[in-house]
């Protein structure tokens, strides 16, 4: 199942970033009983928690490019991972985890938002930051029909939470 929280916060950085995304991924923790991650820059904070099921050892989240300028926060599935994952190979890139999202973040590297036409995933959410610049969150219901949610302070990235 997984749960990704997140936030930026551009005006007030006086509160303690981390605490506040470890407490918002507590919040969800039924969703990911396998690992936990965070991820928190000073203005944007991510948190991740992982329900293993792809790469059970390995593909622990948040993930970074390899010179840590993205960081990614995914939940969902992308089913032609393989695929796609030996493409950006092809092209240069450097892969740690053998799970499906790491796919997402080197292909957002290589295509840019792109990435979502080349997918064939069923998403719940996603959200990548340039640690120290601009910022991109996506919620992506589908691979056909992947909506824009643009980061403003104090908005966030969530999935529901499960009633039952």
């Amino acid at each position: 199942m997984c749960g990704s929280v997140g936030f930026i916060d551009e005006n007030d950085q006086t509160y303690d970033h981390r605490a506040t995304i470890v407490a918002m991924a507590n919040a969800i923790a039924h969703r990911g009983p396998d690992s936990e991650g965070y991820f928190s820059d000073g203005r944007a904070a991510l948190g991740f928690r992982r329900l293993a099921i792809i790469d059970l050892a390995g593909a622990n989240q948040p993930l970074y490019n390899e010179n840590r300028s993205l960081v990614l926060v995914f939940n969902g599935e992308i089913y032609n991972y393989q695929e796609l994952r030996r493409q950006l190979i092809a092209a240069g890139h450097t892969f740690s985890t053998q799970g499906d999202a790491e796919v997402m973040l080197h292909g957002f590297e290589q295509w840019g938002e792109g990435v979502l036409d080349r997918l064939r995933a069923c998403s719940r959410s996603l959200c990548i930051a340039q640690p120290q610049e601009s910022f991109s969150a996506r919620a992506t219901p589908s691979a056909s029909s992947p909506s824009t949610m643009p980061w403003k302070a104090s908005a966030s990235c969530s999935a529901p939470r499960s009633r039952g």
